[in-house]
């Protein structure tokens, strides 16, 4: 039974027990008997074919630093890829240093690397040099060259200029029985005739017993070139009558060539030879099929893609008709040039022609669009095929598995049970890859082990390390531990599995340990284990064993690896050391996206956003674009340091860079809006926002609530429910927010019950902190110390610290000395409680009390958080302190002070002297509040924007009483918006009145 009726048109829902179920069936019927041989593709190759293609290195490196992120970059044949992109796109060093840090090079490895060097040897000596110590400690390895060996080392040869260095290449090739091999023949004789020694080429051409069409090409051209005309047309004749049929390449060189001396004689047989060639295209046989797929075949292997596609053209309009073999091999080389277009037009091709219902060619479009990237292209081939073998089956589960999209691959898994086919070791490595990414889909997996061990398909290294890693990331360590310890042989890709098993289930301390081991035990790292080690550094926050694993990376040369240097810096950010994070990362020669976002990132963790933006800037001048994470990071700087003008900058950036739509991107922009006090700009936002998922929804609930918006808060929140989205326990600390803002004390408890009884959402400190201050806030301060006396848990700093906020409000000096004690008992060094029980005592005329709490702090040494606020001018931060005169415009901004106090006190504004702590005169105590650090950052914002401009002020702390109320009446006179956010709320200040109530 065909797949149609669930794969066409709908997928199965993923469900364990019904997976484990069938398969338990399947393996039931003795299908372990497995044979195919399919591998696995990556999604890589493609992306660095386009690299070489265009030569473009950037997008080669950019490749790279995903394959590193994605952790492939311990593959064999990535690696072996990489250094060929570095070497074709001119960057042999990174070829080089990629290849010196490459453990178990294998021949592709090294016939890469002498690639590159063959290739820049037409630049430098010094490539040449290296070029032939390569070759030395190749023959020195235990990988013996072969034919595609040879090749550039005669290039090297030929531009070192010393024929006597490819009479040794030669000798070495008769030494390990290469000599009569067509490809190196050809090279030999290539490189003879170049050297100008046509004769030796002519004596090794004959030597060659079974020719083919490229062989008689090149030594044709070898006389052509050398200026041997008679010669090339007797050498024609002989390629004639040896049986087989010269190609356009031999024509192009006989017509182009030959053609162009003027002798009569010569022009006569050059006219046959043209009347020969229309001849030889009327006729059609299968030796002529045979030849073309034969070259396009040789071409692909020698890595020359663009040569085979090339052939493959040529081939058409010499009127030969394809065979399937034509499309397979010409399809493979399409696929690693990574020409789609071409890929398209040959896919016509082969429905035109009818090879469409080939099962080979086919499989061949398939693996062509998932390389590329276009899963939709290769599954609409793939369901339409009425005959499927297992190369189909695993091009598809492995493309879909490689890509994150679990439920995918199982459920064409689940098909190919179904249809009968046994699967094989690739199939159940990349099924575990997907159950890996489906955490609902484990049982499966255990039965995939169980069946792995049954039939041996566990002896597979990569069998072996799929299991670990999904025993790993479903969090069954002791069971990874025991596969990890259970084999014979170290393999390395298992040993770092482990370690990101341990990292990835909070225990660095272990993944550290098996590092150690593996030293200990002699055994070599590569690149992954150092990163995950220095991962596991940064875990933990252990800077100094991350000091010292950076040292063995410098040891080892490891220190340039993009891998590693990556996971370095990250360290060093995490671990708090800025300064080494930039030494790092200034080392690094060019630095990708993901080492911008990582510094930018760092400075915005360690407080210094000013910094990231400058490196932002610097990342922008430098050419490299900015992905999601990298604006999600310079939005959180922008939420940081409330710097709103420069947020939207960064979102014009993000609209021209086509990431406004990314939700990820989008909710940090709600969030940054709503913290930098334009609530307006961050709900228009978020209603433009096509898909909003919950973090999306409680940026807004949150936003609107710290605005103190209550009743649009809890709009949004029924809006939220209509439209089928879960609430989560963030959404109801935002929800009860919005009330305690608001006074709602009802609805408070309304929707505290409703958390628990309809969503099952257990109520935590954060939600009994909201309840305590909605009673505080309606001046019910017995209620809300019973309430803290009835929680069940112990009571929170936080509850008790709220409590005593309300309890200065509303002047209740008792209980206000109550909770300061219990707070004091949890906190003894929170500098805010000694001040909010000073305010309390100082607003009773307990002057005593006030010099006993302050004695208090003096002697636990609990110093006061200095108070400090700031202003965002033109993208500039300007800090101000009380009685601060270190700004440059201090005499201007102190001159408009004065004259707002002035003006205020028309108005009828009075110093609220309760809030000075000193027991000194009333005049004194006034002229203490004058300069308070909001007001002089308000005056500079005054004096520093345009008439109409609302003002945007941030303040650490509480803001004082006085300096609340002095706002107030400055936002009537200078008929000014202000919007102040300190450390309980946003306030906003419009003709003379404050959206909180004068409550905060």
């Amino acid at each position: 039974m065909r797949l149609q009726s669930h794969l066409r048109h709908h997928r199965v829902t993923l469900s364990s027990a019904f997976f484990t179920h069938f398969f338990r069936l399947f393996i039931s019927s003795n299908f372990c008997h497995l044979s195919t041989d399919a591998s696995a593709s990556f999604p890589w190759f493609p992306l660095l074919r386009t690299s070489i293609a265009r030569n473009d290195l950037r997008l080669g490196k950019c490749t790279h630093a995903r394959i590193i992120r994605s952790r492939h970059d311990g593959d064999r044949f990535l690696i072996n890829n990489l250094i060929n992109m570095y070497c074709k796109c001119g960057s042999l060093s990174y070829a080089r240093h990629l290849f010196d840090q490459s453990p178990g090079r294998d021949l592709i490895t090294w016939n890469s690397i002498l690639a590159g060097y063959a290739l820049a040897s037409e630049f430098g000596y010094d490539s040449i040099e290296e070029g032939f110590h390569l070759f030395r400690l190749m023959r020195k390895s235990a990988v013996l060259p072969s034919k595609l060996t040879l090749a550039p080392v005669l290039k090297l040869c030929l531009h070192s200029g010393l024929v006597c260095a490819s009479e040794a290449v030669h000798g070495y090739s008769v030494k390990i029985g290469l000599e009569w091999d067509l490809f190196v023949s050809g090279a030999l004789v290539s490189t003879y005739s170049k050297f100008g020694r046509v004769r030796d080429a002519r004596v090794l051409f004959d030597g060659v017993l079974d020719r083919d069409v490229v062989l008689w090409n090149v030594m044709l051209k070898a006389y052509v070139q050398s200026g041997l005309q008679e010669e090339a047309l007797t050498l024609f004749s002989e390629f004639h009558r040896s049986g087989l049929r010269p190609d356009d390449i031999s024509m192009h060189c006989v017509l182009n060539e030959v053609s162009e001396v003027n002798s009569t004689e010569i022009k006569k047989i050059v006219e046959q030879i043209q009347a020969y060639g229309i001849k030889m295209c009327l006729f059609d046989d299968n030796s002529d099929v045979i030849m073309w797929n034969k070259t396009i075949s040789q071409h692909s292997q020698a890595g020359g893609y663009w040569e085979a596609v090339q052939c493959f053209k040529e081939m058409n309009k010499s009127g030969v008709a394809n065979d399937n073999v034509t499309f397979i091999v010409t399809l493979g080389a399409v696929t690693d040039a990574s020409d789609l277009n071409l890929g398209q037009q040959i896919h016509g091709m082969v429905v035109k022609t009818g090879f469409d219902s080939d099962v080979s060619v086919r499989n061949c479009l398939i693996n062509m669009y998932a390389k590329m990237g276009f899963l939709d292209y290769a599954w609409g081939i793939f369901n339409d095929m009425k005959e499927l073998d297992l190369v189909s089956w695993n091009s598809m589960i492995s493309s879909y598995a490689q890509k994150g999209l679990g439920e995918e691959s199982l459920n064409l898994f689940l098909g190919l049970l179904r249809e009968g086919l046994r699967p094989d070791q690739f199939t159940l490595a990349s099924v575990l890859r997907a159950c890996s990414a489906t955490p609902e889909c484990f049982s499966l997996a255990k039965q995939i082990h169980v069946h792995t061990v049954k039939t041996g398909k566990i002896e597979h290294a990569f069998v072996l390390t799929a299991l670990i890693d999904v025993y790993a990331k479903s969090g069954y360590m002791k069971e990874a531990e025991l596969l990890f310890n259970n084999t014979d042989r170290f393999d390395l890709a298992s040993l770092n599995v482990m370690m990101s098993g341990y990292i990835a289930n909070n225990d660095g301390f272990k993944a550290l340990d098996l590092f150690s081991l593996m030293h200990k035990d002699g055994k070599k790292s590569d690149q992954f284990t150092l990163a995950t080690a220095i991962n596991a550094c940064g875990c933990l926050v252990s800077l100094e064993q991350g000091k010292q694993i950076h040292a063995h990376v410098i040891k080892v040369g490891f220190e340039l690896n993009l891998c590693v240097s990556s996971g370095i810096l990250d360290m060093y950010i995490k671990c708090g050391d800025i300064g080494s994070a930039f030494v790092v990362f200034d080392g690094i020669s060019e630095p990708d996206d993901v080492a911008w976002t990582a510094m930018i990132s760092g400075c915005v963790d360690n407080g210094d956003e000013g910094r990231a933006f400058l490196l932002y800037q610097k990342m922008r001048r430098s050419g490299i674009p900015s992905d999601e994470y990298t604006f999600a990071t310079l939005i959180k700087a922008c939420s940081y340091s409330t710097a709103l003008e420069q947020g939207r900058q960064i979102h014009a950036n993000i609209v021209k860079s086509e990431y406004v739509s990314d939700s990820f991107v989008g909710t940090s922009m709600i969030d940054m809006y709503a913290k930098c006090g334009s609530i307006e700009d961050s709900y228009k936002l978020f209603k433009r926002m096509h898909v909003k998922n919950i973090v999306s929804w409680n940026a807004m609930v949150v936003g609107l609530a710290q605005h103190g918006n209550g009743e649009e808060t809890l709009d949004l929140f029924r809006e939220m429910i209509h439209d089928g989205v879960k609430p989560d326990s963030i959404t109801f600390i935002g929800v009860l927010s919005a009330c305690s803002h608001s006074g709602l004390v009802s609805e408070a408890y309304e929707y505290f019950d409703l958390m628990y009884k309809r969503y099952g959402i257990k109520p935590e400190v954060e939600h009994y902190s909201c309840l305590v201050d909605a009673l505080g806030r309606a001046g019910l301060v017995k209620e809300a110390e019973k309430l803290i006396e009835t929680v069940p848990f112990d009571a929170s700093a936080s509850m008790y610290r709220t409590l005593l906020s309300a309890c200065r409000v509303r002047g209740d000096a008792e209980t206000g000395k109550r909770v300061a004690t219990q707070l004091l008992v949890l906190e003894p060094s929170d500098s805010s409680a000694y001040v909010l029980l000073s305010n309390i005592c100082a607003s009773a005329n307990r002057w005593d009390e006030v010099v006993d709490a302050r004695k208090m702090m003096k002697m636990r040494n609990v110093k006061k958080d200095p108070g400090y606020s700031w202003i965002d001018v033109k993208n500039i931060i300007h800090l101000f302190v009380v009685d601060d005169r270190s700004h440059p415009q201090t005499d201007e901004i102190y001159v408009k002070v004065e004259d707002l106090l002035s003006m205020i006190r028309e108005e009828g504004y009075v110093p609220d002297t309760d809030f000075v702590l000193l027991d000194v005169e009333e005049e004194e105590k006034e002229r203490s509040l004058y300069y308070h650090s909001e007001k002089l950052a308000i005056a500079y914002g005054l004096i520093s924007t345009p008439p109409a401009t609302t003002i945007r002020v941030i303040k650490n702390l509480r803001v004082c009483g006085d300096c609340h109320n002095a706002i107030k009446y400055i936002s009537k006179v200078t008929r000014r918006e202000i919007v102040l956010r300190d450390a309980n709320r946003f306030h906003y200040f419009r003709d003379g009145i404050c959206s909180c109530g004068d409550y905060w």
